[in-house]
């Protein structure tokens, strides 16, 4: 198989990925700072390692990065915790449902307002349109890094700028770009959101919520955490507050180790190899007249190494079923991203996804050039 679903989730996973999550699971299999035995402790320390690696990554404090489910459990935490009745939030018009729905849920519960900015490929127009949404009552404004779908990404420092001389709580998702660009505190973000399993290399069932210090957020999960379990309030202090019941050992352990190849391998360097074999099915395809594209040519850090078309007068699943027959893998429909294409004018038909990792090949590239111009 031919893999160009990597925004889904990457794959392969490197071999030392796997090694740790087997390590994890056989050496690790203890409840991390709920006991006083050594296996206990050096599981904690294992567990405190992979937070320390994190935080080199990303510039947020080691003890305020807390482990989830994934990144669509890290953004309701941190949405569901960040407001109260009353207040209006900001969302980018390209987002996930794993932000669109819970801010969505919130909205028809009473409990707050939102806008949907409107999209621009030019970024300071689009910068505008955030601010030009801002009321006196907006306590957040949540933007993707990079679309799920076309790939574009958003002038994050920029915005989150607006948000800081506003007063405005910042939360971005970083699920398409963590681990492929840079992306940190120092990009005024106050909390930021993101999966284990793709960029990072790492298993599914991790992800993460990563905290500055001057943010408070509330629980939307309670229950217990190894510490304070005297109190029935749960701990106000970071990791604890936000980590309750028995953490996946084995997933973080193997996250460290994606972690770990991601900086051995260079942010830089994975960027480039995968924009530049964007690039390269980019100017094949657009020779192609059945082909069409919703985005220009995928300049450097403009875009991820993600883009969307459709192919003749298909539909978008048909395209992709006709690839998957040949041992192509891509993604087709709607991505969970109404949004995005209601932004694009795709909302009826959806779009082929085309996604590649590290591991993706020039070759691989030219199979599905060809593979494509056969349908």
């Amino acid at each position: 198989m031919i893999y160009f679903d990597n925004s889904a989730t990457t794959n392969p996973k490197p071999v030392t990925v796997l090694s740790a999550s087997n390590s994890g699971m056989k050496n690790y299999s203890f409840n991390s700072g709920r006991g006083g035995y050594r296996q206990s402790v050096l599981t904690s320390d294992k567990i405190y390692d992979v937070r320390e690696k994190i935080s080199a990554l990303i510039s947020f404090p080691p003890q305020n990065i807390a482990f989830t489910l994934n990144c669509t459990h890290a953004l309701n935490m941190a949405i569901k915790g960040s407001v109260k009745r009353g207040d209006h939030i900001i969302i980018s018009p390209l987002e996930h449902n794993a932000v669109s729905r819970p801010v969505d849920t919130l909205a028809r519960k009473g409990l707050v307002t939102y806008d949907i900015a409107k999209f621009s490929f030019d970024r300071e127009e689009l910068v505008n349109n955030f601010k030009k949404l801002i009321r006196s009552n907006t306590s957040l404004i949540i933007c993707m890094h990079a679309s799920n779908v076309f790939g574009y990404t958003f002038p994050i420092r920029e915005i989150g700028g607006l948000c800081r001389e506003n007063n405005i709580r910042f939360i971005v998702d970083g699920a398409q770009t963590l681990g492929i660009m840079p992306i940190s505190s120092q990009d005024n973000v106050d909390v930021l959101c993101a999966p284990g399993h793709k960029g990072l290399y790492g298993p599914m069932g991790t992800g993460f919520m990563a905290v500055n210090d001057d943010i408070d957020i509330d629980t939307i999960i309670e229950g217990g955490t190894g510490s304070s379990s005297m109190n029935l309030n749960q701990p106000d202090f970071l990791p604890d507050r936000f980590e309750s019941g028995t953490l996946n050992n084995s997933g973080i352990i193997g996250l460290g180790a994606g972690v770990d190849f991601v900086m051995k391998r260079g942010i830089d360097r994975i960027y480039n190899h995968e924009l530049n074999l964007v690039e390269m099915l980019y100017k094949e395809m657009e020779k192609n007249s059945r082909v069409t594209f919703y985005t220009p040519f995928p300049r450097k850090f403009d875009y991820a190494p993600i883009f969307s078309f459709n192919y003749a007068d298909y539909p978008s699943e048909k395209t992709a079923e006709l690839l998957a027959n040949r041992g192509i893998a891509v993604r087709a429909g709607l991505h969970c991203a109404p949004l995005a294409h209601r932004a694009f004018n795709t909302i009826d038909r959806g779009t082929v996804r085309v996604s590649p990792s590290v591991f993706t090949t020039p070759r691989e590239c030219e199979i599905f050039i060809n593979t494509l111009k056969k349908l």
